[in-house]
């Protein structure tokens, strides 16, 4: 039996449910990270971790707790209220909240500090209740104290007052750290190259997240062919539904169903528009799955038919996309795949009417002036992992200092450039084009208010990348397929 606020907290006994990890016994996945962020703090170092506090959603009541990001790949740890303590010599502690009975009743087992050095393999556990009396302590005679910038409101002023009580000391030989140094920086290049038990996890929540598209595209259909009143809602209710039945403990972010010109509004959110035959409907949605995020965008005809403009559309995404996939391998550049979508969708534009070749030139043309960005106005692409948007840079670390400036055609900024970040096996990203078409002068009609994305999750490997969310069709004759059955 798992211990209490250890891994991830359990619903339907699903197959999902029954093939996750124990985070109890995988302790040691925890235990080395732990060293090897010792490792980097050096002997002097000390980093403090807390994880991310409850949040009241109305009068007294909470929205559904989730940990911190940070705080859980350090420990696998799922309750509120705790903080890491790692040294650079090695030694961990955990501050936890304390055994209470009478708590318990009403709010759940707590996993407590006299079961946590067996549970999570930490070295000390400590209740939560006396973290004010040993911070200080354990902040003397440091170098340096690392925490995470600008991300936990408040802690700067926490840490700079156990500073201030070492600093009381110094006239009894207390040394006070003279640093203090952003731990974000270093957790976030350990974050970006998953590992094998993070990129299981994350296989298995892109399957779960698959499923709940299939249901919602065929639920869709469906309804409109017994002449329901299809609302967006109901499709996003579907996709909910799919991820907590096969043990997802949320979605990894407020899902984005939008039916016909709503498609249009990039984060668009889940309403009560109703859904029409003829039009496409855009669900960009995906669960997290024991702290690991999925993110999948599918674009559909609802009423299972693409028609001629929508169908033209769609290939032209698709070929972007399978451009960008393409580019997407171990030793390219994070900005290759953007690179190889706006080359595909630039000529596509040409060759069926949305962009005028009088009026802007030739495909490099597009590109150089961004003409395409009327219809085409994000990235190709994003990290991912325990956060939807994860951690990490995107610019190669050793070539920071090569700085290059442009001016950008549309906007007149001046735009400094750097090398973007080499692509390594582990590394996990999305691959999501996209064309969104308002009505404007010059747009030809049959095209106004089609909105299309296609989004699947993609780990890089030395030959190229394994796309982990196609267990839901991305080719328009086997979505049509799909929704006829």
């Amino acid at each position: 039996m798992t211990a209490p606020g250890v891994g991830p907290r359990r619903t339907a006994p699903t197959e999902s449910a029954r093939m996750s990890h124990n985070s109890a016994m995988d302790s040691s996945i925890y235990r080395q990270r732990r060293a090897r962020l010792a490792a980097q703090l050096g002997p002097g170092g000390i980093a403090l971790v807390p994880t991310a506090p409850e949040q009241t959603r109305n009068r007294d009541n909470a929205f559904s707790y989730r940990h911190d990001s940070y705080f859980y790949y350090l420990t696998g740890f799922t309750e509120p209220h705790a903080w890491l303590v790692v040294t650079g010599e090695g030694r961990s502690t955990l501050f936890c909240a304390p055994k209470d009975m009478e708590r318990e009743i009403w709010d759940g087992l707590r996993l407590g500090p006299e079961a946590a050095p067996a549970a999570l393999g930490v070295d000390a556990a400590l209740s939560v209740n006396e973290l004010d009396l040993h911070l200080p302590k354990l902040l003397e005679n440091r170098d340096a104290v690392w925490f995470p910038f600008a991300i936990h409101e408040g802690l700067e002023a926490r840490v700079g007052g156990w500073l201030a009580q070492v600093r009381a000391r110094v006239r009894y030989g207390a040394l006070c750290p003279e640093q203090q140094r952003d731990l974000c920086a270093v957790l976030d290049e350990m974050r970006l190259v998953k590992d094998v038990h993070e990129q299981d996890i994350m296989r298995r929540a892109a399957q779960i997240s698959a499923r709940a598209h299939v249901r919602a595209m065929q639920l869709c259909a469906r309804m409109l062919r017994e002449g329901q009143d299809l609302r967006e809602y109901h499709l996003d209710a579907e996709m909910q539904h799919e991820f907590r039945f096969h043990g997802s403990q949320f979605p990894a972010y407020s899902a984005i169903v939008a039916a016909g010109a709503n498609a249009c509004v990039l984060h668009y959110r889940a309403d009560a528009a109703p859904v029409r035959g003829g039009e496409l409907v855009l669900i960009d949605a995906g669960c997290e799955l024991d702290g690991y995020a999925s993110d999948i965008t599918r674009t559909f005809p609802a009423n299972g038919r693409f028609s001629g403009p929508q169908r033209a559309l769609y290939q032209l995404v698709l070929a972007s996309q399978e451009a960008a996939v393409a580019a997407t391998r171990a030793g390219a550049r994070f900005t290759d795949p953007h690179d190889a979508t706006v080359k595909v969708l630039a000529q596509g534009m040409l060759d069926v009417g949305l962009l005028d070749r009088d009026k802007v030139g030739s495909v490099d043309d597009v590109i150089e002036k961004r003409a395409y960005f009327q219809f085409y106005m994000h990235r190709t692409g994003h990290w991912l992992g325990m956060d939807v948007h994860d951690c990490g840079g995107y610019v190669e670390p050793s070539q920071v200092g090569e700085v290059s400036e442009r001016k950008d055609p549309l906007s007149g900024e001046v735009i400094k450039n750097r090398p973007s970040r080499i692509l390594r096996p582990g590394m996990v990203l999305t691959i999501e084009p996209g064309l969104y078409v308002r009505p404007a002068p010059g747009v030809p009609e049959r095209f106004h208010n089609i909105g299309i994305r296609i989004e699947d999750d993609a780990i890089v490997t030395d030959a190229g990348c394994e796309l982990i969310t196609r267990g839901v069709p991305v080719k328009a004759d086997e979505i049509e397929a799909l929704m006829r059955a």
